[in-house]
């Protein structure tokens, strides 16, 4: 078993080539005064090229990114490798410890990106994570899944008019695609404020290993690599033809209850179908949801007790082309 090191950030030039380095980086101190370190896989190739990154568990319950960084570290072809590989499999420790989607109670990490140097506990986190991991990458693909109580298609949200991302999300072989710009806060943000060509790629639902989904976003991975000229050009394109959506929403509930959702993930639905019930606890319907216009399903709520303000559908709003037009003088692959 290869040696763990301890480092304070990832320093590519001081890694030796052509092998898969394990280290904990340093983020904060906890109130023992111990250190609070991240996990990081490290594959230095034998040749010049980019940095890829590929993160997982910002959310501490999304667990499917885990297995595919597992299984892509341990069988990259290192010898063949161009450039670098860096992969986190854990990034909000405190939320995976807990079984908690937060980093703390009331703190979304992916909402508190780039963070600060002298801010909250939450905020220094996310900033140390963000100099002293993600700095050195030029790429980055970073993993989620759905939150508790919903489920997901396999779709990624990227900026469709940067031909660098378009091309990332067209190689994932995704079901959906939504065209995001990235929210403040992200770590995709925070990443593209960087020059970092990055996207986020939704794999599933929470708190569990679902292998098909897994195996499908180890392709894309790959795909990438290929694309990118790091690894010999993949072999398993993507199949099929991703849903392109030009934008995206949630639906809430406007009453509580308990709540049926109807359609399934991927359902194309039409504007006035009926999409969700509310009961009382007694069985009484006491709402009805329509969809307000035509879309498709990319997410939605499994969790029967809604309170007023719940989830119900993640409706995606299908582009009226295959792609949207570019900005200018973004940089190709």
């Amino acid at each position: 078993m290869t040696a763990v090191r301890t480092v304070d950030r990832i320093e590519l030039d001081n890694l030796a080539l052509g092998e898969v380095h394990r280290l904990r980086v340093r983020l904060i101190d906890n109130g023992l005064g111990d250190d609070y370190c991240v996990p990081a896989l490290v594959a230095q190739g034998r040749y010049p090229g980019p940095v890829l990154g590929v993160t997982a568990a910002v959310h501490g319950n999304e667990l499917n990114g885990i297995p595919i960084i597992q299984r892509l570290m341990a069988d990259i072809a290192v010898d063949e490798l161009c450039g670098s590989v860096v992969a986190v499999p854990v990034v909000n420790i405190p939320g995976y410890l807990e079984n908690r989607r937060e980093l703390a109670p009331g703190f979304d990490l992916n909402r508190l990106m780039p963070g600060k140097p002298d801010g909250t506990a939450g905020q220094v986190y996310a900033h140390r994570f963000v100099r002293r991991v993600i700095a050195p990458m030029h790429y980055l693909i970073d993993l989620h899944t759905a939150s508790f109580g919903r489920v997901n298609s396999l779709y990624v949200r990227a900026d469709m008019r940067s031909p660098a991302t378009a091309e990332m999300a067209r190689l994932q072989g995704p079901q959906i695609i939504v065209h995001n710009e990235g929210a403040d806060g992200t770590l995709r943000s925070a990443a593209a404020d960087l020059g970092i060509q990055a996207i986020t790629v939704e794999v599933g639902d929470p708190q569990r290993f679902q292998r098909d989904l897994i195996r499908s976003s180890l392709r894309g991975i790959y795909n990438v690599l290929g694309h990118l000229r790091m690894l010999p050009m993949s072999s398993d394109p993507p199949r099929g033809k991703a849903v392109l959506c030009q934008r995206s929403y949630w639906i809430y509930t406007d009453h509580g209850g308990v709540l049926e959702v109807f359609p399934a993930l991927t359902e194309r639905v039409q504007a006035g179908q009926r999409i969700a019930r509310v009961t009382n606890i007694f069985g009484d319907v006491v709402r009805e949801y329509t969809a307000s216009c035509d879309g498709v399903v990319v997410g939605k709520s499994t969790n029967p007790v809604a309170q007023a303000g719940a989830r119900i559908l993640h409706l995606g709003i299908e582009a009226t082309g295959e792609v949207l037009p570019p900005r200018q003088g973004d940089p190709f692959l």
